[in-house]
């Protein structure tokens, strides 16, 4: 059992690595070529069946891919699209899920109102692995990332809560509004403050270890220590992961070594590629399992039951995506609202970036197939079918069409993010020349050694000027052209130290050693 379950595995981080390798050669975003892939190998009947477990998605996955999102979320960007993430992540979650219900029991004979609202709370929420995987292929402006990616992580929390009760009250029967509203409030908060609760002390402890692996290990663990702690106190496990996430983001740089960031960053841009990986190979896996639970109904009205509720889904986001920028407007003009409403081609972009994912399928498939009476569960089957079709229509369909969508708007890549970087250089290169005119005056220091630090920052100085000025060149070919000096050098560089370390005039040691500094200039950009 055990040999078969690592051979099963090994097979799909294979599949994996393939289906990836492909995806950015074809443009295709590798999450939707994973989902694709695993449909197709799930439909061979030669192979063996993968059942995707819930708990596999909520407490192994979710977790660190929560976790490894907030953390590298601007809490400024985060904090200043707040008022369009709280509309997009509370409000939308919401209507959307009185849409779904109101539309698939009104449509879908026998279909209860219990089961209509557990529906509509299973695909109501966006997914935070499936935006930032789709995303990360477009050079969109950092605001629409930003209001995207929070909202998806803010409404996995949402989203869940709102299933918890919808869940509930088909097993039991019963429903309380006001209790609800109560209890998500509170979980809510809850959720934030424990999350906080264990950020705190854990950035203590960061200071105290000196070992990157340790330190790397404790990221990991305090995705999952937030998570299973708000969860056994009844409060909202992803909040308290996205809060943990964001708080020891912007702290890391007071306790987080040149060494053991360099080291977290790859071990967390591996892992969450793999989780990424996983998440969606298996979910195109299930297609085949869905299909055949689905039997006793006719496949063409589910095909049309499904297309009705993944337009709803999607007719729905639309909508409010626009009117709450609409609502946004109003207050900034009449209340005097802190906040600048994007352009409405950003808002197309927005209201066409709702994809789900492993959440919802998870969710469904943890749908009891017995009610609090003994009786079978009424329309398990029929959730778990209509929420696979809104996934592959949202993930597979709006992701394929969403960079023609950004083509066709015009909207250029944003270059703020290197305006930035210019600027934050050049004034760091500007501190450490006045603190070498400072260290200058001080008889203990060795003054050739501060010449020859003074003489290389003053030209790092000028050549950041000079790459500043030249960055908003827009002549395709003087782009292309300086690009290539630039791998020119770096090629000689890597070519000298090959041949040092062949003919064996260094060893192996300095040959990595070096080779190191070289992939952190070039990884940088700056020489």
């Amino acid at each position: 059992m055990l040999h078969s379950t690592i051979v099963q595995t090994l097979g799909l981080l294979v599949i994996i690595i393939i289906l990836a390798t492909i995806a950015p050669r074809i443009h295709v975003p590798y999450a939707v070529l994973l989902v694709i892939g695993g449909a197709i190998l799930g439909s061979l009947p030669f192979l063996p069946h993968i059942v995707l477990e819930p708990d596999l998605v909520l407490l192994l996955f979710l977790p660190p891919l929560v976790f490894s999102s907030a953390w590298f979320t601007s809490w400024r960007d985060f904090r200043r699209e707040f008022p369009a993430i709280f509309l997009l992540a509370i409000g939308l979650v919401l209507v959307t899920m009185l849409a779904v219900a109101l539309v698939a029991h009104l449509v879908i004979p026998g279909l209860s109102w219990a089961s209509a609202f557990l529906l509509g709370a299973i695909v109501s929420p966006t997914d935070t692995v499936a935006a930032s995987t789709v995303l990360q292929n477009f050079g969109l402006s950092r605001r629409v990332t930003t209001i995207i990616e929070g909202e998806s992580l803010v409404n996995d929390a949402t989203g869940l809560v709102a299933y918890h009760f919808a869940l509930a009250a088909a097993v039991t029967g019963t429903f309380s509004l006001p209790k609800a509203s109560l209890q998500f409030f509170v979980s809510s908060i809850g959720g934030i403050v424990l999350g906080l609760a264990l950020a705190i002390p854990v950035s203590w402890l960061h200071k105290l270890l000196h070992y990157p692996p340790s330190e790397i290990l404790l990221t990991v663990l305090t995705s999952f220590a937030g998570y299973l702690l708000a969860d056994s106190f009844g409060m909202s496990g992803v909040l308290a992961t996205v809060a943990a996430g964001l708080y020891l983001g912007r702290q890391s740089a007071n306790f987080f070594a040149s060494d053991t960031r360099l080291q977290a960053n790859s071990f967390w841009n591996v892992l969450v590629f793999l989780f990424n990986g996983l998440i969606f190979l298996l979910l195109g896996l299930q297609l085949n399992m869905v299909i055949v639970h689905s039997a006793q109904l006719s496949f063409i009205a589910l095909l049309g039951y499904a297309a009705l509720i993944s337009l709803t889904v999607i007719g729905v986001r639309i909508l409010w995506s626009f009117t709450s920028m609409a609502i946004l407007r109003f207050l900034h003009s009449y209340f005097h609202l802190r906040y600048q409403v994007s352009d409405w081609r950003y808002t197309c972009v927005i209201s066409w970036a709702g994809m789900r994912g492993g959440v919802s399928l998870a969710a469904a498939l943890a749908v009891p197939s017995v009610t609090a009476s003994g009786q079978a569960f009424p329309a398990q089957s029929l959730i778990i079918f209509l929420t696979f079709g809104v996934i592959l229509s949202t993930l597979v369909i709006q992701s394929l069409t969403l960079g023609p969508l950004i083509r066709l708007l015009g909207l250029e890549e944003d270059h703020s993010l290197g305006k930035e970087m210019s600027i934050a250089l050049q004034a760091v290169t500007d501190a450490v020349g006045h603190c070498l005119e400072e260290l200058q005056q001080q008889d203990w220091a060795p003054q050739g050694f501060i010449s020859l630090l003074s003489a290389f920052f003053k030209r790092r100085k000028n050549l950041l000027a000079h790459l500043a000025a030249t960055e908003r060149d827009t002549v395709k070919e003087r782009i292309q052209a300086r690009q290539r000096v630039q791998n020119e050098l770096r090629q000689v560089e890597r070519r000298t130290l090959i041949d040092l370390r062949n003919s064996d005039q260094i060893s192996d040691e300095v040959f990595h050693r070096i080779e190191r500094e070289l992939d952190l200039r070039e990884s940088s950009r700056i020489f």
